[in-house]
């Protein structure tokens, strides 16, 4: 599905939150995925859940200013290679078949020529109404196609056909026309998915300062690089940076500390998650509206700050959800392996890469990073490497750890 772009239209039913998996799932496959929600569907996720897991702002409105100034409807309709509705609920359908276009996502649905597939979701007796039928035979008459519903227990407490398909469902219907799955498909991490997260991020004081660090996040670009070349489905949840993603690798964006647990959270379950962001450890307690102007007292404005969320200490807690291996990142300017043991500890990590990023070493923004790996077991010190040869050791030890777990479980 690599380079595909899919427009997903969310329509307003309990079975929209299954629609923020199909997101990552097509973003795992190499789809761009832009992504409408219906008034509806904004009763049961957000927006910024869908604009974080799509990396690309989610849209609401018809009538919106900017994004409709150069007929933003159309544009949609023209750029995607495939426009999928899921939920597709029994009042969008009727909508399709009788051709409205008084929102933003029946807008694009009539007019777009590009090919549709609908994952219809609603109640039983909903599904089997004559309306509903005559409806369907309608759109799909005008070419749309359909996967599922499913029969089985309805949210409402109900059981027949009208349960949306399942995302495998979605993702396997939408591949079969789109094009295969993009990754090696051997290699020590091939079928597992890794999570990384990269880059510093920006906690804003006014519309435009911020607090942020002198990450780059080249490690950790590196990092999701060489899972990818090593067969994983990788996932890069990055801070801002002026890295271009590796090749094969799913891009989530995000500024803020809240935001990067939020996407991480999201992108569970994984097999390895690799904390190498430069997480701010402080934002502003009461973010201004506007610009902070300078007074004629000669006196700095006083900043209350707050702790950001810690999402190494967060995401490695046990738990059904915790990744098989977590590696967190300990940047230090002294007492480096000391403090590194301390925080593997604390943060219920398994492993610990240790960094000296004091000035002199030249680590943040710098191609080379001299690493200090910290195990269960003991310390591992690493000469002086490229920042690619690092990522691709860490990686390749990595796909050994699991598979060692693996003949442990057996």
């Amino acid at each position: 599905m690599k380079s595909k772009s899919i427009l997903l239209i969310i329509g307003g039913g309990i079975a929209a939150y299954k629609s923020l998996e199909l997101v990552r799932r097509l973003r795992e496959k190499g789809a761009t995925v832009r992504v409408v929600l219906t008034s509806g569907a904004l009763e049961f996720i957000t927006s910024l859940s869908a604009s974080v897991l799509s990396g690309q702002k989610a849209l609401t409105d018809l009538f919106d200013q900017e994004d409709e100034t150069e007929i933003g409807h159309i544009g949609l309709s023209r750029a995607a290679d495939w426009i999928v509705v899921a939920p597709a609920t029994a009042d969008l359908i009727a909508k399709m078949a009788n051709g409205f276009a008084g929102d933003l996502a029946t807008a694009v649905l009539l007019a777009t020529d590009k090919p549709i597939l609908l994952a219809p979701a609603m109640n039983v007796r909903m599904w089997h109404h004559p309306a509903t039928r005559r409806n369907l035979a309608k759109v799909v008459a005008d070419g749309a196609r359909l996967v599922g519903p499913n029969e089985g227990a309805m949210a409402c407490g109900e059981w027949g056909f009208g349960r949306m398909a399942e995302v495998g469902e979605i993702v396997e219907a939408i591949a079969s026309e789109l094009g295969a799955t993009i990754g090696s498909e051997t290699g020590p991490l091939a079928g597992r998915h890794v999570l990384v997260t990269a880059g510093p991020t920006e906690e804003p004081i006014d519309p435009v300062r911020y607090l942020t660090n002198r990450s780059s996040g080249r490690q950790g670009y590196a990092i999701a690089g060489a899972a990818a070349a090593l067969g994983a489905h990788t996932t890069l949840i990055s801070g801002p940076t002026n890295l271009a993603p590796p090749e094969d690798v799913l891009l989530v964006s995000v500024q803020t500390a809240r935001e990067m647990l939020e996407a991480a959270r999201a992108a569970l379950p994984a097999d390895v998650a690799v904390f190498c962001a430069a997480v701010a450890d402080w934002r502003v307690a009461d973010r201004a509206r506007e610009k902070i102007k300078k007074g004629r007292a000669k006196a700095a404005p006083k900043l209350e700050l707050v702790e950001t969320p810690d999402i190494l200490r967060t995401l490695a807690r046990a738990g059904p959800k915790r990744p098989d291996l977590v590696i967190g990142f300990a940047a230090e300017t002294t007492r480096v392996v000391e403090n590194a043991r301390k925080k593997r500890r604390a943060k219920n990590a398994d492993w610990i890469v240790a960094n000296d990023v004091s000035e002199a070493t030249g680590t943040f923004g710098g191609d080379r990073n001299r690493v200090h790996l910290i195990t269960p077991t003991g310390v591992e010190d690493w000469p002086k490497l490229a920042k690619e040869e690092v990522a691709r050791r860490l990686m390749q030890r990595a796909g050994k750890e699991l598979r060692a777990k693996c003949v442990v479980a057996e």
